[in-house]
């Protein structure tokens, strides 16, 4: 007898989330929250999360490619705390 195939459901983007590559090719989304821009890579799942305050009143639904890989680039990588 064999065994079911069963896939993982690929995570589909909410509606305050943009999806963008990087300089790499890797897909990472951008979330909004209250007072950061969140990163999580989509394609490759050994990439930390990153997390970045953003001061003006862009929000990353209004920002371009450009500018969303130079935040990705500023953000430090979410770790646990020691």
């Amino acid at each position: 007898m064999s065994r079911p195939i069963t896939r993982r459901p690929i995570k589909q983007p909410r509606a305050d989330e943009r999806v963008f590559a990087d300089e790499s090719g890797r897909l990472w989304s951008a979330a909004h929250t209250a007072f950061a821009v969140v990163f999580t890579c989509i394609s490759d799942a050994r990439q930390s999360r990153r997390a970045l305050a953003i001061e003006d009143t862009t929000r990353e639904d209004e920002a371009g490619d450009e500018t969303l890989r130079a935040w990705l680039g500023a953000a430090p990588k979410i770790g646990s705390l020691s």
